[in-house]
């Protein structure tokens, strides 16, 4: 049986990275296909995910840690690798079409009959979320759980990881021209090996206890 519970009471939010560490490169591949494996309510997948690991690329993402979040900016540019986790502005038709045609090659449809169904269905809550005006902040919930298989996986392959909402979104989303591919940037992650003098390394974990945490039924 796999035991997780090491890898969660091991793992911590770095504060300060050790630029000179780099992830290799077959761990990082992990951690992307971690991300594109991530579950998603009616398998919407409405994300899309930018990766910095050059010091241009992770000083583009820098520029939006400023100001009240410039406390931020080292753990971006210090970090291996900074990952922009985005979400779409809309679930659009093509998007939508995009995802029955994958199943379909990956063997999801036994008939023709089975494919309608799930048409129907994936169609149907699409237009239930546009009604009721809640799409987007329902594709940014789709969007975190990728975030939290990202920093569980992290820990695992024994990475740092920091993720990171205090930025400018606005901002960022310029830099890398996300409006003009119908997508924002919602949340980021840092993603390295902690530096010496991070303070938080040797801090004990805290959380509140399970007795006020879980209701048993």
């Amino acid at each position: 049986m796999i035991d997780l519970l090491p890898s969660a009471r091991a793992r911590y939010t770095a504060k300060a990275y050790d630029p000179a560490r780099k992830i290799p490169a077959p761990l990082i591949a992990q951690l992307r296909e971690m991300a594109r494996l991530a579950p998603s309510s009616v398998n919407s997948q409405p994300w899309h995910f930018i990766v910095a690991a050059t010091d241009a690329g992770k000083a583009r993402i820098a520029k939006s840690a400023h100001g009240p979040y410039a406390y931020n900016a080292p753990k971006i540019l210090n970090a291996s690798h900074t990952f922009v986790l985005c979400t779409q502005h809309t679930l659009t038709d093509a998007h939508l079409d995009a995802i029955i045609e994958q199943e379909a090659r990956d063997g999801r449809y036994p008939d023709s009959q089975t494919r309608q169904i799930r048409e129907t269905m994936l169609r149907g809550y699409a237009n239930m979320r546009r009604q009721r005006g809640d799409a987007q902040p329902w594709m940014e919930r789709q969007t975190y759980i990728a975030l939290g298989m990202l920093l569980l996986s992290a820990a695992a392959l024994e990475i740092d990881a920091t993720p990171i909402e205090g930025f400018d979104s606005a901002m960022l989303d310029l830099e890398l021209g996300l409006p003009g591919q119908g997508l924002n940037a919602t949340v980021l992650i840092a993603l390295g090996y902690h530096a010496a003098d991070d303070i938080n390394v040797s801090l004990p974990k805290s959380r509140l206890p399970a007795a006020t945490l879980f209701t048993d039924l």
